[in-house]
């Protein structure tokens, strides 16, 4: 059985680093063996979420796809210190999952990126989504990236030559499926 992965976050903005870390982090699950699947910028421009609300086309896809995975990766911009709209509506989505046997993210490993202009913003929003993931009752891996994007760029493809960030990226993708493989093999309670 293949480890499932979804990517959620980035930005609609081009060029955007927070999606080419996205990218990087799911590029190195797909070499260990993991299926991905991305939604980022457009994919996740949704109306306000709230409970009762008949779901748009695209927020039933993203949804279903979370609801499947064994893994998830959250990469945020940091605005103002701390997670982009677009993201924090898109994990409100996952209210969707409340009354699912495995609510929000439960049993699943949670890989978590932020990227801001400076130090300060990025760990500020990491140490957010770190908040969030708990409250989604995920299992956020050890190793969370918080990138100063104005110290390290990533290319459109996911590559950097910041040796240290592409280290960290490959480890933030194998905590994540191995996390996965393990939980998957645990017999049930």
């Amino acid at each position: 059985m293949s480890i499932r992965v979804v990517g959620i976050g980035g930005s609609v903005d081009d060029h955007s680093q927070s999606d080419r870390v996205l990218r990087a982090v799911l590029a190195q699950a797909v070499e260990l063996g993991a299926d991905v699947q991305m939604f980022t910028g457009l994919d996740l421009d949704l109306p306000p979420y709230h409970t009762g609300a008949v779901l748009p086309a695209r927020a039933t896809g993203y949804v279903a796809a979370v609801r499947r995975a064994d893994a998830v990766v959250i990469s945020s911009p940091g605005y103002h210190g701390t997670v982009s709209g677009l993201v924090k509506n898109a994990l409100d989505y996952l209210e969707e999952l409340r009354e699912d046997e495995r609510p929000y993210l439960d049993g699943r490993a949670v890989g978590l990126i932020a990227v801001a202009r400076g130090w300060q913003a990025a760990v500020s929003t990491l140490s957010t989504l770190r908040q969030v993931a708990h409250a989604l009752r995920g299992w956020p891996t050890p190793l969370g990236l918080a990138i100063n994007s104005t110290a390290t760029r990533f290319d459109q493809d996911g590559s950097t030559t910041d040796e240290a960030a592409a280290a960290s990226v490959r480890r933030q993708a194998e905590q994540m499926v191995d996390f996965a493989r393990r939980w998957s093999r645990l017999p049930s309670a």
